[in-house]
């Protein structure tokens, strides 16, 4: 039987799944790596947030999420894709109490791409290193996917066996579509993208250390100028502004999670200097640690 439901249909169900199963800023679900999100409000500011590896669709609203000097804008009718963790900021740009902004994300699963990838005989294809965040024009059957996704919430005795297949039939349509560059370039093993995960994986793991260009170098296994190159194309930084992104969200997770003093905060993720940590948090977040550190400390 053929499916006669127009993509709008779907798209007011998917409204509807989110919005009765959200009723916060966001929760987790059931289902493995599927994440919802509500609000009612506009982003006064941008919000300073780590993308994991994952697809993003709007049901309603929008939002900007801005990498580098780049801004992306998207709606229902898009959606977002990440790659690897990129350290961006996000605009909720349209929500209010009548229509709130209503989202999801789904992380990908590297081995479940990888294993598409070789059952598929899908290539890489040449070109330049492609950047790690891109938004597509969300298809039907990418809609249709998803809403039989978060269908599944309403028979959570299902989730355990269908959610796996409907998880792979999304990253099926996502490895055929306008991003499959960019995803199959995070699948292959000895690709130049993976590459550049594994110094983004070493300064992750090592951010509080000085930075050593040397062990990224190895780790990468590319020259210098090759990988600050690919680095930039993949993260729309360098690599050394990525550690000190990734120094500063790991601040401000220790300031709210540990109720730990701004100092000994700066000190943990590497920073020497209380006045320098102090600025650049600032700079990044719009307030200083201290501030930050107090609110919490005085709750």
């Amino acid at each position: 039987m053929i499916d006669t439901i127009q993509p709008q249909e779907r798209l007011k169900e998917l409204r509807q799944l989110i919005s009765e199963c959200c009723t916060h800023a966001q929760i987790a679900t059931a289902v493995p790596g599927l994440t919802l999100l509500r609000s009612q409000t506009v982003t006064s500011s941008p919000v300073q947030v780590i993308y994991k590896p994952m697809v993003c669709l709007i049901a309603q609203g929008r939002k900007q999420v801005i990498l580098g000097g780049t801004t992306y804008e998207y709606d229902s009718s898009k959606y977002l894709i990440s790659s690897v963790d990129l350290p961006v900021s996000g605009i909720v740009s349209e929500a209010s109490a009548e229509r709130p902004y209503l989202a999801l994300s789904l992380t990908l699963d590297q081995e479940v791409l990888s294993g598409l990838l070789l059952e598929m005989s899908l290539a890489i294809e040449e070109g330049p290193v492609p950047c790690a965040l891109g938004i597509t024009q969300l298809t039907p059957e990418l809609l249709e996917a998803f809403v039989r996704l978060l269908r599944l919430l309403h028979r959570p005795s299902e989730i355990r066996l269908l959610a796996p297949l409907i998880v792979r039939e999304i990253l099926f349509r996502l490895l055929t579509g306008d991003q499959a560059s960019m995803l199959r370039q995070i699948a292959v093993r000895n690709s130049q993208t993976q590459q550049v995960v594994r110094a983004i994986n070493w300064i992750r793991q090592n951010y509080e250390k000085p930075f050593c260009m040397g062990e990224l170098l190895r780790v990468s296994n590319m020259s210098a100028p090759t990988l600050h190159r690919h680095f930039k194309a993949v993260t729309a930084m360098s690599p050394l502004q990525y550690q000190k992104k990734i120094r500063l969200h790991e601040a401000r997770r220790l300031l709210i999670s540990q109720k730990e003093n701004a100092a000994a905060v700066g000190f943990s993720v590497g920073y020497r200097s209380p006045s320098q940590f102090s600025r650049e948090y600032n700079r990044l977040f719009g307030a200083p640690p201290r501030v930050h550190a107090s609110s919490y400390l005085n709750d």
